[in-house]
């Protein structure tokens, strides 16, 4: 994006907005969840920004922080050919008002999103699972999410049909040689000299 057009988007949301706008390094605005409807419509219509494309939506998990999660949407103008990033930050639990409104492309974008990270869109005309089945306990893509997951699918022969069943790491099946991170380590590995 230009120098001029970013400052121009800026100045446009910083008198709409007060001083909710920070705008860190590219081209990034902080915008707060209640703002977010308004400021997708001004960018869209206005002429001179004319972001007329929403190109992804995404989520980003921060546990370390007051304000867990951030939803970034990326904007595309067609006709000046720029790119700006906007990021609202939510709470645990806060939601954030859908975007289907003003770009139809948001409705799988932010089912995508409550998926994988469990953010809420208000308003939302369809908000279920995209990526996982329905009865899926939890958020895959949160950082606290144990990576094995909680339960295994696999298909039984006896009952011929697809069982899920708690996770169990059957490692005895699993060859792994002394260097491996399963298994302690040896005074020899530790300094570093090679197996006999």
């Amino acid at each position: 994006m230009s120098e001029a057009l970013m400052n121009a988007a800026c100045d446009v949301l910083e008198s709409l907005f007060a001083e909710a706008i920070v705008v860190k390094g590219e081209v990034e605005i902080l915008i707060p969840a209640d703002c977010l409807v308004e400021a997708l419509h001004i960018l869209r219509d206005d002429k001179a920004m004319a972001m007329n494309q929403l190109v992804d939506l995404c989520g980003a998990d921060y546990p370390a922080r007051v304000a867990r999660f951030d939803v970034l949407y990326h904007l595309l103008s067609l006709k000046n050919n720029t790119r700006l990033r906007l990021r609202v930050e939510l709470e645990e639990g806060q939601s954030v008002p859908t975007a289907t409104g003003v770009y139809s492309s948001a409705g799988w974008f932010e089912r995508e999103a409550f998926d994988l990270f469990g953010i809420v869109f208000d308003g939302h005309p369809d908000l279920r699972r995209i990526l996982t089945d329905y009865d899926f306990e939890g958020h895959p893509l949160r950082r606290d999410f144990p990576v094995m997951g909680f339960t295994q699918v696999r298909y039984d022969d006896l009952k011929q049909c697809v069982v899920k069943e708690p996770v169990d790491l059957e490692q005895e099946h699993r060859a792994f040689d002394a260097g491996s991170s399963w298994e302690g380590m040896t005074d020899v590995q530790k300094r570093g000299e090679a197996k006999s």
